[in-house]
């Protein structure tokens, strides 16, 4: 790596992928340049401090989060388009999850970029720019929410003890008063079976957009907005 020319996207993926094996408190400067090879001055050239490679981890991690640009696509079908990237972005990641509460991600392109195409689609079903704002920290958070309550083992917990992990859960839920508990007692049965994980996530992705498209105040419209054009959100009224 150190014969190689060491670019700002290759720095914060590799401090991506530390995060994800090793925790976010392994993410240092120090730490980041002998993975790479590099003297950490050679870092500080990309990076001024620890804050800044944060956010860069975290817009590097949200490059891929933009909305489906065919343009005879559904508002519906492009927004959806952008949870499902940020939720895929952040089961690839799990530090990424974390890394979004606690950094200025408004601070890097990817966030402010994806906000706008939020903000565009949002309001092409009718939401006014405030409300479309309100919309899009929703579905973020809706997103960041279900994949930190994704259901079966924590990331922690090695493949092998899997179910036994199972196993203790369901039987302590169990072990709850049945006629004080009853729904509980009848939820314990479903750790006796590994989770569908992609159900799940299909069925909170239906959940959070069945709501948006309920209150939008044209949910029928059918076409897509350009999303290349920035103007466009605040012609009409003046991710996420």
């Amino acid at each position: 790596m150190a014969g190689e020319k060491l670019s700002k996207a290759t720095v914060a993926e590799r401090a991506l992928r530390l995060g994800d094996e090793e925790g976010l408190e392994a993410v240092t400067i120090r730490r980041l340049a002998q993975e790479l090879g590099v003297t950490p001055m050679a870092l500080y050239w990309h990076f001024k401090n620890k804050d800044e490679l944060m956010v860069g981890i975290v817009d590097h991690a949200l490059s891929t989060v933009r909305a489906d640009r065919e343009a005879a696509d559904p508002w519906q079908k492009q927004l959806r388009a952008m949870v499902e990237a940020l939720i895929r972005a952040m089961r690839e990641h799990p530090a990424l999850a974390d890394l979004m509460h606690n950094v200025a991600k408004e601070d890097g392109e990817s966030f402010t970029r994806a906000s706008n195409d939020a903000l565009v689609l949002l309001t092409t079903g009718g939401f006014d720019v405030e409300e479309a704002y309100w919309v899009a920290s929703h579905l973020l958070h809706a997103a960041i929410g279900l994949v930190a309550a994704q259901p079966d083992c924590p990331m922690n917990v090695p493949a092998e003890q899997a179910a036994e992990w199972r196993r203790q859960k369901r039987l302590k839920l169990e072990s709850l008063p049945a006629d004080k508990y009853p729904m509980m007692v009848a939820f314990a049965t479903s750790y006796a079976r590994v989770p569908d994980i992609e159900r799940y996530y299909a069925f909170g992705l239906d959940l959070v957009m069945a709501g948006v498209e309920a209150v939008a105040p044209r949910s029928a419209q059918s076409t897509g907005p350009e999303l290349d054009q920035p103007e466009a959100a605040v012609g009409r009224t003046v991710e996420a």
